[in-house]
């Protein structure tokens, strides 16, 4: 048998207990390639508006998932915008595992879509970037420390999005703050690259994740039509704009992540990758 990719190796991931969330889906694939996993996020078990996710149980489940594998695996409620709560999961990673090779940052939040900045709320402003900048840098500060310590190189990948790099009308917060991640990526590339620490971002395009959920609700509603009617109305239209002429898909994501953080990616580093179906191609 091939020797699994990832064996011997504890990856970290933040924004993972959504059931229909990248983090979910990229703790698995991971744990498949042999790696211990560490999932995080805010919220134990996150609500899903999709039918048939009542009964989700977060970061519990996926701790199950994950050991259902063959991998072993902890999870930690911490909030990325409190560095008190990161520093503690990392410290309790360290002692369990003794190092952490890769991060995989996939928390943050969307906020409120189609409200053009000149009706935008200042608060809420705050907030994506708490949420999505200063937490991008605070997981990557506590992760990185301990990878340069140990002098043994590592990856880090950071979930920023298409939107951070052609604008979004309506999301102008969740577009800047995206377009934030990606600079501090590549700044972090130059800071690592003596530790042989390799930082990239990926954007994703348009993918039915409960990254959706808020907008999807509010929007049905509104429209007088069930969540299941608007999201089926929302693919045929966010399609239209798709070359490849569909949606994205977690194994789209998947093998992308796989690829970073394995050895397939060495010399590859301050980089921000699209996927987005054609939809973005520079």
């Amino acid at each position: 048998m091939d020797r699994k990719r990832l064996e011997g190796k504890v990856a970290f991931i933040t924004g993972a207990s959504s059931k229909r969330g990248m983090g979910h889906a990229i703790a698995l694939r991971l744990a498949e390639e042999g790696a211990k996993v560490v999932v995080t996020d805010k919220f134990a078990a996150p609500k899903s508006v999709w039918a048939g996710d009542e009964g989700w149980r977060g970061l519990e489940e996926v701790v199950e998932e994950v050991e259902s594998l063959g991998s072993e695996a902890l999870s930690f409620v911490a909030d990325v915008t409190k560095s008190r709560e990161i520093d503690d999961a990392v410290s309790k990673t360290l002692e369990k595992f003794g190092k952490i090779d890769i991060l995989v940052h996939c928390g943050g939040i969307r906020g409120t879509v189609g409200v053009p900045v000149v009706d935008f709320d200042e608060e809420e402003w705050h907030q994506m970037f708490d949420a999505n900048t200063l937490g991008a840098f605070i997981v990557s500060r506590a992760v990185a420390r301990d990878m340069i310590k140990r002098n043994e190189g590592g990856k880090i990948v950071h979930i920023a999005s298409a939107a951070g790099r052609i604008g979004a009308p309506g999301s102008a917060a969740y577009a800047a703050s995206k377009w934030a991640v990606i600079g501090l990526v590549k700044s972090l590339a130059l800071e690592l690259a003596p530790y042989k620490i390799n930082v990239n971002a990926i954007n994703p395009g348009f993918f039915a994740t409960n990254l959706r959920d808020d907008d999807a609700t509010t929007k049905s509603k509104k429209a007088g039509i069930t969540i299941e009617e608007f999201r089926k109305d929302e693919y045929k239209m966010l399609t239209k704009m798709v070359p490849l002429g569909r949606m994205g898909t977690m194994e789209d994501i998947t093998k992308l992540i796989l690829f970073l953080v394995t050895e397939e990616s060495d010399y590859m580093t301050g980089q921000d990758i699209n996927i987005t179906g054609g939809h973005l191609m520079n």
